[in-house]
């Protein structure tokens, strides 16, 4: 689909100032201004990010009121040359130094008024993004409310039907409600849970950085102004002039990816290269309090790398031991095999309530998964005199209360006479069950 996707919208009489005159700062000025800006990301503790049509330009994606953009031309009784469509563009320097901020723990939150898509296609993870007005690479079923992330553009505009159907598995089968695009006309009303999160994250910041945005367009033009209500600071980076100019401690006259290149080297941050699209879900910095994204369904083209599947890297590791060499295997049965588990922050460990003193132990019962038996069933006794085969769990911790995951910084094992599963240093949680990984260590 064309990037020019605003000629798909309904017709709209107020449409802003369109076709300011574009303003450049000096370099000097420039370089001082990307160390002001430096010096208050270094201060502030929670920074939001607000962008717009302007991050997108170097990506061939035409703005609506530049120069050249869109309505400006449209005003003129012209059309915009355009040789892209939003399946090709690529994220721009800004987009990817986005994705490395919000890695670093530096960058909290972005609020797009941008529905091309680069944002999520960049990897930025999409619990730490907002799209009031929409995506056109997303889909929603009308029943269910599944969101499906796509690599192809959505045919249609405007919240309506794209003909196809959703495929959410139910208690009584799939769902087969009908998916709508997720793309804003001028009447829509913004998507509740992208609005809350934007107006959660704009409340909270105590410095917002436009980046790209005339800031005409409310709510969204307006979000950045809570900052300043909080005693933060605004920056607004755009060549033309925009609605809170007089209201900001620092405008940046020059082209964005100069000012967030320059940025990220002086706060030493490597910006990664764009080599394919691919969706993130969540970020690295989420905790559990966080609230929950609508069920997300995303297209395997787009699929980041896997978490590690926990069982299966227990049974790998067994069966490479299994398998070692004749003449090492007699010197390998003297001692535990041993298999170390990266935790991952989604995982959770528990399923069973366990409560786990110093010095103690608890042992399990072989079919305490079978017959879902309670913290009852679990009996502490001393590791001296194990039943041969017994799985047994150590730990040594002070306490641990695993009514709803193993918590951190724990050191634990569970064994075997002749195996030995090592869950070592667990700064997260792990979502395995226990009797799931006693299985494997018993088999």
């Amino acid at each position: 689909m064309s990037v020019n996707y605003a000629t798909g919208l309904s017709e709209y009489a107020s449409k802003g100032k369109c076709g300011l005159p574009e303003l450049f700062d000096d370099d000097e000025t420039v370089e001082n201004k990307i160390q002001q800006l430096v010096d208050m990301v270094k201060a502030c503790q929670h920074l939001v990010v607000h962008t717009g049509a302007g991050i997108s330009t170097s990506a061939g994606i035409p703005d609506f009121r530049g120069p050249k953009g869109v309505w400006t031309l449209e005003e003129k009784g012209e059309t915009p040359k355009i040789d892209i469509t939003f399946e090709s563009a690529r994220p721009t320097k800004t987009h990817m130094a986005l994705v490395a901020l919000e890695n670093a723990g530096i960058v909290k939150y972005v609020i797009s008024q941008n529905v091309d898509g680069l944002h999520v296609r960049s990897g930025l993870p999409v619990n730490r993004l907002s799209e009031p007005h929409g995506n056109m690479f997303v889909q929603t079923c009308d029943k269910c409310h599944t969101k499906y992330i796509n690599n192809k553009c959505s045919p249609t505009m405007g919240l309506k039907p794209t003909g196809e159907q959703c495929r959410q598995q139910k208690a009584r089968g799939v769902c087969r409600g009908h998916l709508h695009d997720a793309i804003l006309d001028w009447e829509d009303a913004l998507p509740d849970h992208d609005l809350t999160l934007a107006d959660k994250h704009s409340a909270k910041a105590d410095l917002s950085l436009c980046l790209g945005t005339s800031l005409q367009i409310i709510p969204c033009g307006n979000l950045p102004l809570s900052a300043r209500k909080n005693g933060g600071k605004l920056v607004i980076v755009n060549l033309q002039t925009t609605k809170h100019d007089k209201k900001c401690d620092l405008k940046i006259n020059t082209y964005i990816d100069r000012v967030i290149c320059g940025l990220c080297e002086k706060l030493s941050i490597i910006i990664p290269e764009f080599e394919k699209p691919v969706v993130n879900l969540k970020s690295i910095h989420t905790v559990k309090s966080e609230k929950k994204c609508p069920k997300i369904i995303v297209d395997e083209a787009l699929m980041a790398d896997q978490k590690r599947d926990i069982k299966k890297d227990v049974k790998i590791k067994l069966e490479k031991e299994a398998t070692a060499p004749a003449n090492k295997s007699q010197e390998k049965s003297q001692e535990p095999i041993a298999a170390k588990i990266e935790s991952h922050s989604d995982q959770i460990l528990d399923k069973k309530g366990i409560k786990i003193e110093d010095d103690d132990c608890a042992k399990f019962d072989s079919n305490s998964s079978q017959n879902n038996t309670s913290d009852s069933s679990l009996i502490t006794s001393n590791m001296s005199n194990p039943q041969p085969d017994t799985p047994l769990i150590n730990c040594t911790s002070k306490k641990i209360d695993v009514n709803n995951s193993l918590t951190s910084n724990t050191i634990c094992t569970m064994s075997t006479q002749n195996n030995c599963v090592l869950l070592e240093n667990c700064d997260k949680t792990l979502d395995e069950p226990t009797a799931k990984i006693q299985k494997l260590v018993e088999g």
